[in-house]
């Protein structure tokens, strides 16, 4: 397959997690609600999904801002659930359940071309994680999903979140390459249009159901080097 030139010299893939080869938002609600459930809860579990992605960036703000030292994500995960029990009756959970429940987002599910969309990729290019996904968090989803990763890199190698600039650079020199011959993969274009700024080539994968039902992107909204409905379809594009 030609591979057009502006993809020339590419040689290692950097990937979002969450939402682009996980679909963190039914995995969360399905994981959640044995957990809450066996306490007598029902809730509306996808609202409560939303509820705590929603906490994310905030958070992640704190640390970013310099208001928070810099700590893993499932950290983070923790100290936003507390803020969700008002919203949802949940004021009676336990310090173990509160514990425990950060640990849902180690069982997210892949959407269902990715792993064999990786394996090709990897044939061609090194590729790893870029996420604001601590490493552990990283390895529990890979083992689950079976992907390949060739490193994981992100946040904890940064001691800092995207869109912050020195996670892709990092990510870059950890595999000892130039910003121009690396790509960032992602769903969302604000990823993308950052990663671009450091002189990364980015990759758009839509997934338009990713926050419900024709509430994800279904298209890039900023200028990017490749543009796929799926990840199977940006293998195609690079040639993999």
């Amino acid at each position: 397959m030609l591979v057009e030139a502006p993809l020339l010299g590419l040689e290692a893939l950097f990937f979002d997690v969450f939402g682009t080869p996980v679909d963190w938002r039914s995995s969360v609600a399905r994981e959640a609600e044995p957990i809450l459930g066996a306490l007598g809860h029902a809730l509306d579990w996808p609202a409560f999904a939303d509820a705590w992605r929603a906490e994310y960036q905030p958070g992640m703000e704190e640390v970013r801002a310099g208001r928070l030292p810099f700590c893993k994500l499932g950290v983070l995960h923790r100290r936003n659930l507390e803020r969700l029990p008002p919203r949802f009756g949940l004021q009676q959970l336990s310090a173990e359940v509160l514990d425990d429940l950060p640990f849902v987002w180690h069982r997210l599910d892949a959407w269902t071309e990715v792993p064999a969309a990786l394996k090709r990729l990897k044939c061609k290019f090194k590729i790893a994680p870029v996420s604001n996904g601590n490493i552990s968090l990283m390895i529990d989803l890979a083992r689950r999903n079976d992907f390949p990763w060739d490193a994981i890199l992100g946040a904890d190698i940064a001691g800092d979140y995207k869109p912050k600039p020195r996670v892709y650079l990092a990510a870059c020199e950890a595999l000892d390459l130039a910003p121009a011959h690396c790509m960032m993969v992602a769903a969302h274009s604000g990823d993308l249009a950052t990663a671009a700024q450091c002189g990364l080539r980015t990759g758009h994968v839509a997934r338009p159901d990713e926050h419900g039902p024709g509430k994800g992107e279904t298209a890039p909204t900023v200028s990017v080097d490749v543009a796929a409905r799926d990840l199977g379809e940006l293998a195609d594009k690079l040639g993999a």
